[in-house]
């Protein structure tokens, strides 16, 4: 059966997912070294970052949400999923907002960004071990007295 060794000694198996087999520092670490835009960027940035930058552009009630909506990114690649109206317009605002800061694309209109306004953030893209300390330290602010760890 096929299965992943992950940073924290488990094995992932695709067609056995077990919920003792997901650990969020493995999460935080696929998706810290995982580029956004398929790596077809000048410089390194990770879904990780995006990921706490769309956290805090949602009301708090939706930021643990936000925060997680790609975590499957840490096993599997970018796969479709349901996700709240906030947090898919504070997505969208997080692209609106690289595609300026990381200058991709430049002159084209991107249709999807059409009345999106960018976030105040200014995107400096971090290195995999700074976007894992990020992405963790957001998470356990989010999970403050509702998990252990």
């Amino acid at each position: 059966m096929s299965y992943i060794a992950t940073t924290t000694n488990k094995h992932f198996y695709y067609l056995d997912v077990r919920i003792e087999d997901i650990d969020i520092q493995d999460i935080a670490s696929g998706l810290a070294n995982e580029c956004r835009f398929n790596g077809l960027i000048d410089n390194f940035y990770s879904v990780a970052q995006h990921l706490v930058y769309v956290s805090y552009l949602v009301a708090p009630e939706y930021a643990l949400e936000a925060l997680l909506h790609d975590a499957s990114e840490a096993y599997v690649k970018d796969l479709p999923s349901t996700i709240s109206d906030a947090v898919n317009f504070a997505d969208l605002m997080m692209l609106a907002t690289e595609k300026r800061d990381l200058e991709i694309d430049v002159g084209s209109n991107w249709l999807m960004l059409d009345d999106i306004p960018e976030s105040d953030f200014v995107v400096n893209p971090l290195t995999p071990p700074q976007a894992k300390s990020m992405f963790l330290r957001r998470f356990y602010e989010l999970c403050k007295g509702k998990i252990n760890g």
